[in-house]
């Protein structure tokens, strides 16, 4: 699939982002407005809370949740984080200023705008992977599958365990505690080959670790237990 492609005016959210970055994933020559996420219309109709995670968590750096100079911005754009310290204080991000485990944290959350939609665009095609998820609608079917291929229903499991993962989970989030993470196989690689969906106990559990990483180290523990 062609996409448009055409720049979009800088959000009025984006005050930290650079200008130029954004623009139009619809099919080229589309009829109507452009748009960043055409592949989520549909979840934002059926599950506004999955699709507005899906935006947040594939662009969005974590963050503090107060505000202070020293605790450094809440939820700024992964891409912003590629700047240097001189050009982030352009957009009034004092780096020097925050703490330096404030600073690792956002540093190791930074990925290319490009890298952030393939992000996006694989979690969606995730999501309708899981068991129990709304089947999509033809666009986004057309759009998710040209990328990733045909959606199987039930397919989507967790990334750490591999067990299935069930659409119902995202309803069972609670205020700062989510049943479902998105989590990276490698650390600090924010891409649509390395991000997946996880149960929140196995996304705690692998912390910094890689997956072989994380999985030497259980088959370490099972072995002197006499498990295995």
């Amino acid at each position: 699939m062609n996409l448009c492609g055409k720049k979009l005016r800088t959000r009025a959210n984006a005050k930290y982002d650079p200008p130029g970055l954004h623009h139009c994933f619809r099919e080229a020559g589309h009829d109507g407005a452009c748009a960043e996420f055409p592949y989520l219309d549909h979840l934002k109709e059926v599950a506004p809370r999955v699709a507005a995670k899906i935006v947040r968590d594939a662009t969005k750096t974590t963050g503090a949740s107060w505000k202070s100079e020293d605790a450094g911005p809440n939820r700024i754009s992964r891409w912003t984080m590629l700047l240097s310290d001189a050009d982030l204080a352009k957009l009034g991000v004092n780096m020097k200023a925050l703490k330096p485990w404030v600073i690792a944290k956002l540093r190791e959350k930074a990925a290319s705008y490009d890298d952030c939609m393939s992000a996006a665009q694989y979690l969606t095609w995730s999501v309708y992977g899981m068991t129990g998820a709304p089947a999509p609608d033809d666009a986004t079917r057309a759009f998710i599958t040209s990328r990733f291929g045909e959606v199987v229903p039930g397919a989507t499991g967790c990334l750490v365990c591999r067990a299935p993962l069930h659409f119902a989970l995202f309803e069972e989030a609670r205020r700062g505690k989510a049943e479902i993470e998105t989590a990276h196989a490698m650390p600090r690689s924010h891409t649509a080959g390395n991000v997946g969906f996880a149960h929140r106990n196995c996304n705690i559990a692998q912390g910094d670790k890689s997956l072989d990483q994380f999985y030497e180290w259980i088959a370490g523990i099972l072995t002197r237990a006499g498990r295995i």
